[in-house]
């Protein structure tokens, strides 16, 4: 394995531009640290600040972190049930295409940049947790706090590895020589990784503040939640009920009352945002890379996204078709093609561009001749994760960045997980209770509305008002909500694989699917392959035989 910083700290921890917004990294250009400055506190909050300034996953000068996303789009929607990769054809990004139709093998250019990216925020965090520990004018509860925060970051990046790869070479702030980094990934089991894992994000727990000046920066319930992540994943429920009581109770996070006001970035670090990317743009750094880089090929063209005709990341018509709900508000699932008359959430046109329905502050309703590849790709268009083009939080220039946050976990995410984790302990009623506060804030936020006034659908949702029948319905009602309230927001794949249920569902997806789009004709999810990209093979040549590939690539 090849990292790109291990022979020359000064070289790729310079930094000098890698700002992040609301005050946080902006740093003037600095030049080469010198030795001397590495040791020193000074010095050391420098490169503390370019183990943050990859979280974007921008690692180099080519504006193509849409290979390596902090979104995870391509990794977790794309190869869902809940998009297709839209854009100008499969040619266009055709790599993203494979992962779409599980066609993917291990020279894939999204496997290599995701691989390079989350190595790269490791050992920009090693060797600043290293330099933490010998620098001079740190007093020792700031010194221990920094120490925490770069033990997040490595934590989230290898989290971020391991739900993409599963076998990975671990390497920490212990790693003194350059063969060192050449270590196999089968060194450690897959139990003995999340344990890696969680004592970055335990670290964190005690040692945080509860509170952060700079959002940019974890807090001590920041790291419950995604210590509660990582036993969601391994299925520790008692443990995950405790991680999230931490957060549920003592931190101070509300759902915001409008679901659409959460994705705006005017709130994106309001009170439901636990951590998030920064975003940036306007700010002095070249090409303005500080922004959504990774998700910049999102704008969906038409008359007002001009140079900006991407187009990417499409709801698929299954996920159109989950948010339809029954008279008395309750989810349909069943699977049959939205129609402009049905009952739907309300969450639907918040998330999603429909034919006819107002798009965020235009004047006029979305159009299907506005989209690219309507024959390819359907009707449907993101909207969640857009910026108005009306807005100044969107770069009218290339590279078409907004800064806009990516939200890597919000309450909603907490509230949905207790649930889960009461769910499977055979607690339904409490599991209920949790996600009947998602969907009250759906049902009591603001709708859609047309030009003209009035709701621009039949938007009826409700609580489950009597108890789960069984075990089973609950968990059917809960993993539904995660998939209604998270849409496009990089998690489905990942849900689905940690249920164990990625084949049934992406294979059921794709037959009905492939009647509709001619060029899935071709995917086949195949159990024991496809939960997991392939391990990079340049990677696999430059460690000389210490990493393995991943299982039928």
């Amino acid at each position: 394995m090849k990292l790109k910083i291990i022979t020359c700290i000064a070289m790729t921890l310079v930094l000098s531009n890698m700002a992040c917004k609301k005050s946080f990294l902006n740093a003037p250009p600095l030049g080469e640290l010198s030795k001397d400055q590495l040791a020193e506190k000074s010095g050391v909050e420098t490169v503390i600040v370019g183990a943050y300034s990859v979280l974007n996953g921008q690692i180099d000068q080519a504006s193509n972190a849409f290979n390596s996303p902090a979104s995870n789009w391509s990794f977790g929607d794309v190869t869902s049930d809940d998009a297709y990769k839209g854009g100008g054809g499969t040619g266009d990004q055709n790599n993203i295409h494979k992962m779409e139709t599980f066609t993917v093998d291990a020279t894939s250019l999204d496997a290599q940049r995701k691989w390079m990216a989350c190595f790269e925020g490791i050992n920009r965090a090693n060797e600043a947790i290293k330099l933490i520990k010998a620098a001079t004018g740190y007093d020792e509860t700031l010194r221990a706090q920094r120490i925490a925060e770069m033990r997040f970051l490595r934590g989230h990046f290898y989290f971020d590895l391991k739900k993409i790869y599963n076998k990975i070479p671990y390497i920490d702030e212990n790693t003194a020589k350059k063969d060192d980094y050449y270590v196999s990934n089968e060194t450690l089991s897959s139990v003995q990784l999340w344990a890696k894992i969680e004592d970055d994000f335990k670290a964190g727990t005690t040692v945080l503040p509860l509170t952060q000046a700079q959002p940019a920066r974890p807090t001590r319930f920041s790291a419950w939640a995604y210590l509660a992540k990582a036993y969601i994943f391994q299925k520790k429920w008692t443990d995950a009920i405790t991680a999230t009581n931490e957060v549920i109770t003592k931190g101070n996070y509300i759902l915001m009352p409008n679901f659409a006001d959460t994705f705006t970035p005017e709130n994106d670090n309001g009170r439901e945002i636990i951590f998030a990317v920064q975003h940036s743009i306007n700010d002095g750094s070249p090409n303005s890379y500080n922004g959504s880089i990774g998700d910049r090929l999102f704008p969906i063209g038409g008359p007002y996204w001009p140079g900006a005709q991407y187009g990417f990341l499409r709801p698929s018509q299954n996920l159109v078709n989950s948010y339809k709900t029954t008279a008395a508000g309750l989810p349909v699932g069943n699977n049959v093609d939205l129609m402009a008359t049905d009952n739907v959430d309300p969450r639907i046109d918040h998330t999603l561009a429909r034919q006819g329905v107002p798009f965020l502050d235009l004047p006029e309703t979305y159009t299907t001749a506005w989209i690219r590849d309507l024959a390819t790709y359907g009707p449907f268009s993101l909207k969640k994760r857009l910026v108005s083009p009306l807005s100044s939080h969107w770069l009218r220039v290339n590279p078409y960045t907004n800064d806009l946050n990516y939200y890597v976990i919000r309450y909603a995410d907490v509230l949905l997980w207790r649930a889960e984790a009461a769910i499977e302990t055979g607690d339904t009623e409490t599991g209920r209770q949790y996600i009947n506060q998602v969907r009250r804030r759906a049902r009591d936020g603001k709708k859609v509305q047309k030009l003209t006034g009035g709701d621009a659908a039949n938007y009826i949702i409700a609580e489950y008002t009597t108890p789960f029948a069984s075990q089973a319905t609950a968990m059917s009602a809960l993993k539904l909500e995660r998939r209604l309230e998270f849409a496009l927001e990089g998690h489905r794949f990942f849900d689905l694989v940690r249920w164990g249920e990625a084949a049934t569902v992406i294979n059921n997806y794709l037959a009905v699917e492939k009647t509709k789009r001619s060029y899935l004709t071709v995917a086949t999810f195949v159990a024991g392959k496809n939960e997991y990209q392939p391990i990079p093979q340049n990677e696999i040549d430059l460690s000389k035989g210490a990493l393995k590939q991943n299982p039928n690539y």
